[in-house]
């Protein structure tokens, strides 16, 4: 884009990383116009540091409604050294490593989306070196740390935190099934606990635990921060890396077909958007399996026998 004194003068700092690398990973991109600055944040699973890197410079430019003159400061040589060096010849031969033939260069869509954002505002891309003391860099180098330690699987029970122990169990698939749940607060070794459980006629293991996560939501006010400890994959996996995509399809598979407990999963969302923090444990990842787990397992599987015998 030619030079044009009118454009506004957009000062923009990204930072992106993910731990380990390809794994959870965080972005930030600090965005900044005279006296105004705007700060914007994601993650995302199995993702690279470059792909993040990426992400937070194209998320930033796509947030300008108008042609501006930009500086953006990266400290990802991969990024300033991608667009001020590679990127034509890249485009010259179809985004891949070889002319006309071999593999698609990686994260091709993103580099052809930052392509296009290049096109449209006057860059100056500018390289930083990072954790050298830069104030803005080590502000978004902090928020992209937070934003990827929001998914990032914690190994260890908060015992500040209400523990909500969640477990599902079904007798067929679908058949009679029971949902139990273990509340503790207060120490780890002599808080208060109390139990819940409850039962379906016709169901599945999964929705079976997912209903134990939304009754032990139900347990504690709306605005208490919790945490959820269970051992399935199905609601871990689900409520950290899955509920995002399902919410922007409307709740819907890529293919198009409805989610299963779609209404278990977007009243959980709902309590999180509602402003509920939860902090979700998959307690695979502990040492040994807490007490309280198997007491909640052991709640679930009486109340689908009883469900059956009724």
């Amino acid at each position: 884009m030619a030079n044009d004194s009118t454009l506004d003068d957009v000062i923009i700092y990204t930072d992106g990383g993910a731990d380990p690398n390809p794994g959870y990973g965080g972005w930030a991109a600090l965005l900044r116009l005279g006296a105004h600055e705007k700060v914007l944040t994601g993650n995302a699973p199995n993702v690279t540091n470059n792909r993040m890197e990426l992400t937070a410079a194209l998320t930033a430019l796509q947030a300008l409604t108008r042609p501006c003159h930009v500086t953006l400061h990266t400290d990802s040589q991969y990024l300033q050294r991608g667009i001020t060096k590679w990127l034509a010849g890249w485009a010259a031969n179809d985004w891949r490593k070889d002319k006309g033939k071999g593999e698609i260069i990686p994260n091709a869509d993103l580099w052809q989306k930052l392509r296009t954002e290049t096109e449209r505002h006057q860059i100056d891309w500018q390289w930083v070196k990072g954790h050298a003391g830069n104030t803005h860099n080590e502000r978004v180098d902090q928020l992209a740390t937070a934003a990827r330690l929001e998914i990032t699987p914690q190994n260890e029970i908060n015992a500040s935190l209400p523990r909500l122990y969640v477990r599902g169990s079904c007798l067929g698939n679908p058949g009679p099934g029971g949902w139990g749940v273990v509340l503790e607060e207060g120490a780890l070794d002599a808080g208060e606990t109390r139990q819940f459980s409850g039962s379906e006629a016709n169901t599945s293991n999964n929705r079976m635990e997912l209903r134990a996560v939304w009754e032990a939501l139900n347990q504690v006010a709306e605005s208490r921060a919790v945490q959820i400890i269970t051992v399935s994959d199905y609601v871990y996996q689900g409520a950290t890396e899955w509920i995002k995509g399902w919410q922007k399809r409307n709740w819907q598979k890529k293919g198009g077909q409805p989610i299963a407990n779609a209404d278990l999963w977007q009243a959980i969302h709902g309590r999180g958007q509602a402003g509920q923090p939860i902090r979700w444990l998959n307690a695979k990842s502990l040492p040994e399996l807490p007490p309280a787990l198997d007491e909640a397992r052991q709640l679930a599987t009486t109340a689908a026998q009883i469900e059956k015998d009724s």
